[in-house]
């Protein structure tokens, strides 16, 4: 709720800067102006033959019906029906051509701001929720495809039939436009306050929508909890109270509705009382023929609906504007991550080549300024080194990991790869050197082959098996009757943990990093999981520099050294045995898990 009602709130801020906002869109339609050109033509062609139709019935009823034959009104008929079909068929080829523009400015704006998104640091995701986010690509842009392919050619066309319409009128009768004007604009300005009021409601009544829609996501989303606390009843109980306020909502729109439709007919037909009324006595002076006040009638018609829809359109631009200024935000976003001006080419050899090193790190969390994860920190790790990291839960372990993947910059001191501070390297570049096997590892919706080679797209499958049989993936794999080709579904959940940290492994193969991170690898797995997945880990391991994150320390035993983190800072550092002579929080941690164990 926060959050929707957040948006509204940016919206109507920016409310003042609609036009300023929409005026944006324009350098994406610049590469497609001749289509835009075209449509525009197009469109004055085919308004302009909307003027005909009433001077048309003007002159079926003035000379077509008091013509002693029939052949003039013929004439005319066909006449009539032919300017019909040529402004249907502009009306199609208009149509397609903003249709096209629509669509071809939002697929290139999808394919921006995405392209942009995942181009933003871990910190930008941690403050944003995901729903959020992927609603600016899906319903944002569809505002803007709305804006684009169907309210700007309708916007042109409604400004065309008010101008032609009016001068028609004040050729036709200027006292009667006078009467029109007196009349019309008024009731207009009623319906485009009611409209604003029904607007806000529609709001709310969706936001209702969205909260009891939020509920169900989320107690599907943890049903396996809900009825382990017996809490069916109240969850009910609570969907059907944001159910009972939808229905409230929607119950006041609809009589607010109601009146808005009952207001608008009959201040139409008073307004076409009035008109029919002073025409009918301009008849009888003989001021006026039945052909004219027809023909004034219809165009009358035409400058209310024009008005009517371009006060209708005024909200639809202001969604397009609140709906623009969402993605040009992403847009215009510059990530606190990313490759500098002059980068730094990794060395191929040499002394360093595998090194890691933390110097003077000092780092908090942007969503946690206040709190200091890690305080002076130095630590260096030797090419072909394995390096363990243990400590209670929030002393930095995994803090580590995601600042020599660059995923956070340090506040205060360097990270260096190879001898290289990061910051000086381009992403892909760094990250090329690295791969990670986390505890829960991510795996995509795809099949076991498509996951194996995310590390290296054009690997060949005599590639992706060999990675899979070194991390012991391939015997499960070629178990399912599809083999490779076996879709795991979203998250990996067709397999089991085991399983998937496997296929996480086989991927790291893969990609065959110089530097290994392994965060928490094995801490959920079962005995038999484990000893697979820690055979593989070992072949992963070797001639590797290997950063070990572990909460479970039997298995960081064979770790080359041990370093104990307290509070962002380095305890004690050592063997297991030497640790454990020397006791200390190592010490206790290794006591603490036997207790548990027993």
């Amino acid at each position: 709720m926060d959050t929707i009602m957040g948006r509204r709130e940016d919206a109507d801020k920016h409310k003042s800067r609609d036009v300023s906002v929409l005026l944006r869109l324009l350098p994406m339609l610049k590469p497609h102006r001749m289509r835009f050109v075209t449509a525009t033509v197009v469109l004055l062609v085919g308004s302009g033959l909307n003027l005909i139709y009433p001077q048309a019935a003007r002159a079926a009823i003035d000379k077509g019906f008091a013509n002693t034959t029939t052949e003039t009104l013929d004439l005319m008929a066909l006449g009539i029906v032919g300017v019909f079909l040529v402004s249907a068929l502009l009306t199609w080829w208009r149509h397609y051509l903003m249709s096209w523009l629509g669509e071809r400015v939002v697929a290139e704006l999808r394919t921006r701001v995405y392209a942009r998104l995942i181009a933003q640091p871990q910190g930008f995701f941690h403050e944003r929720p995901s729903g959020e986010l992927t609603g600016r690509l899906a319903a944002d842009t569809a505002t803007i495809q709305n804006i684009v392919g169907s309210e700007l050619s309708i916007a042109m066309r409604e400004v065309v039939m008010l101008v032609g319409g009016m001068v028609m009128l004040l050729l036709q009768s200027w006292q009667m436009t006078l009467l029109m004007l007196c009349i019309v604009p008024p009731v207009l300005v009623v319906g485009f306050t009611f409209g604003k009021r029904i607007r806000k409601m529609s709001s709310g009544v969706q936001d209702r929508l969205a909260e009891a829609s939020a509920q169900v996501q989320e107690t599907v989303g943890a049903i396996a909890t809900v009825q382990a606390f017996r809490r069916e009843q109240k969850e009910s109980d609570v969907y059907a109270g944001k159910v009972q306020e939808f229905f409230g909502a929607a119950l006041t729109l609809s009589s607010w509705r109601g009146l808005f439709i009952a207001t608008m007919s009959f201040a139409g037909w008073l307004a076409t009382a009035a008109m029919l009324w002073l025409g009918g006595r301009q008849i009888i002076a003989g001021t006026l023929s039945a052909g004219d006040l027809t023909a004034f009638l219809l165009y009358t018609t035409m400058v209310a609906f024009a008005l009517g829809g371009l006060a209708n359109l005024w909200g639809s631009l202001q969604a397009g504007a609140g709906a623009t200024l969402r993605l040009f935000e992403i847009l215009d976003r510059e990530p606190e991550i990313r490759d500098p001006e002059q980068p730094v080419t990794l060395p191929t050899s040499g002394p360093d080549v595998g090194a890691v090193a933390l110097e003077g790190v000092t780092f908090r969390y942007p969503a946690r300024d206040d709190v200091t994860v890690l305080d002076g920190f130095n630590l260096t790790i030797k090419p072909g080194e394995t390096v363990a990291l243990v400590g209670r839960s929030g002393a930095g372990k995994s803090t580590i990991a995601g600042l020599i993947y660059r995923f956070f910059d340090p506040n205060a001191g360097s990270v260096r790869i190879d001898g290289v501070d990061i910051r000086q390297l381009r992403l892909h570049d760094l990250r090329g050197r690295l791969a990670i096997v986390a505890q829960e590892p991510t795996l995509f919706s795809g099949t076991i082959k498509d996951n194996i080679a995310y590390a290296r797209p054009d690997a060949s499958d005599a590639d992706v098996e060999r990675a899979a049989r070194l991390a012991h993936a391939h015997e499960f794999a070629v178990a399912f009757p599809e083999g490779y080709q076996t879709l795991i579904g979203e998250r990996g959940v067709k397999l089991s943990g085991g399983q998937r940290q496997r296929l996480a492994i086989a991927r790291a193969l893969l990609a065959n990093p110089g530097i290994l991170i392994l965060d928490e690898a094995t801490s959920s797995l079962d005995g038999e999981s484990e000893h697979l997945v820690h055979d593989a880990l070992q072949t992963l391991m070797k001639g590797r520099t290997t950063l070990v994150i572990a909460h479970r320390l039997s298995t960081v035993k064979d770790a080359d050294r041990i370093v104990v983190l307290d509070k962002g800072r380095i305890a004690d550092v050592g063997t297991h045995s030497e640790l454990l002579a020397r006791g200390g929080i190592y010490k206790s941690l290794v006591e603490h898990q036997l207790v548990e164990a027993t």
